[in-house]
């Protein structure tokens, strides 16, 4: 077996070339590591290799090329690896790839304009992807109703028992929680003037125009929006999502479609839920704390609750399921290809279908007292 090896170098003008002899493995004694300052210690402006009497190689030799070519690169002398094997010159180049670094402009300093330009950027660019992912949605749904969709039944089965009853406890407790504390803040105030009984009104209308629909959505937004984007951000890192491509299945059809038609049909019924265990909550608290009848507060609620203020809740609720629905697909679907990528696009997911519904339920509740609903 082969017990040496060696390194030589040699001048051709100002062309430095280093011979690598013998084997250079971590089985064979070692060789005495050259001085990489005295290899250099004529100024030299190109740097090659002569490996035709390599005998054998393997990370041994990656280890000293790496520190040879570091040397090299610090005093801006031009590596010509072409006499190197093709393997170690792959290796030689991922070495030189500092992907763990982060680029140095990311963390610039940068003005207070130019961060403002940045930002505008973004939204703008983040709006074009919205409004062309809503438009592929519409499409979608154009061949579901004319029966060209491509999807598994069983999914869309699944995804309605996932949104439906699988979804009924949270939402019971944060409702009934809900209707329990509005019940008390209000008894509160209203019995330094006598008007106990007005506690039912009170909770009936939040309940069934605001914080019903609402707070069912951002459970929702919590609970399914956050596992859409993850599930289909994991898609995406795993190349499911081109696999679909490649077998001629339409990925919005496949996967988006059945997600948001579940969560567009639950989404009232889970908000009628929440109405009526938000009443549950105020009843308790106007029966127990406040010594109202039981049949006084349910009639009292069914006076002051009108069909128009379950509408309102219910329009509402389409909507915000809408929203949930869209902004997990649309985050699972443009995530990144990487673990940290999927995390991002889960809360991004869940923050912004939060924020979507806080300004719509705004816009909501200004336009139906507008026109007096």
């Amino acid at each position: 077996m082969i017990t040496e090896c060696a390194l030589q170098s040699s001048r051709d003008g100002d062309k430095l070339c280093l011979t690598f002899l013998g084997s250079w493995t971590i089985h064979v004694t070692p060789c005495a590591s050259p001085d990489i300052a005295q290899l250099f210690s004529q100024q030299a402006k190109t740097l090659c290799f002569n490996t035709e009497q390599l005998h054998e190689w393997d990370s041994r030799l990656l280890v000293e090329l790496s520190r040879i070519a570091e040397f090299a690169a610090s005093q801006s002398i031009t590596i010509d690896d072409q006499g190197l094997p093709s393997g170690i010159r792959k290796l030689l180049h991922l070495t030189q790839k500092k992907t763990l670094i982060p680029p140095d402009d990311k963390y610039s300093e940068s003005g207070i304009l130019e961060e403002v330009g940045n930002h505008a950027l973004g939204f703008f660019r983040q709006s074009i992807e919205m409004l062309a992912f809503t438009g592929e949605i519409l499409l979608s749904y154009v061949r579901f109703f004319s029966g060209r969709t491509r999807f598994l039944k069983r999914d869309l089965t699944w995804f309605f028992y996932d949104c439906g009853p699988q979804a009924l406890p949270i939402v019971a407790l944060i409702s009934f929680l809900v209707g329990f504390t509005l019940a008390f803040i209000g008894a509160v105030q209203l019995q330094m003037f006598g008007a106990d009984i007005y506690v039912a009104n009170l909770v009936g209308l939040t309940m069934t125009r605001e914080m019903g629909p609402m707070m069912a959505a951002i459970i929702m937004a919590g609970r399914t929006g956050a596992a859409y984007a993850a599930q289909l951000g994991t898609m995406q890192v795993n190349e499911e999502i081109d696999a679909l491509h490649t077998m001629g299945l339409n990925p919005l059809d496949f996967l988006v479609l059945p997600r948001m038609t579940a969560l567009l049909v639950m989404m009232p019924l889970l908000a009628i839920f929440a109405d009526f265990i938000g009443i549950l909550g105020g009843f308790f608290i106007g029966c127990f704390s406040l010594d109202i009848s039981p049949i006084l507060y349910y009639e009292q609620t069914v006076q002051a609750i009108h069909i128009n203020h379950f509408l309102v809740g219910i329009i509402k609720s389409i909507v915000f399921g809408y929203l949930v629905a869209f902004c997990g697909c649309i985050k699972g679907m443009h995530c990144g290809r990487s673990a940290g990528a999927v995390g991002q696009a889960t809360t991004s997911a869940v923050v912004t279908a939060i924020v979507f519904i806080v300004i719509t339920d705004a816009g909501f509740t200004f336009f139906f007292n507008l026109i007096g609903i």
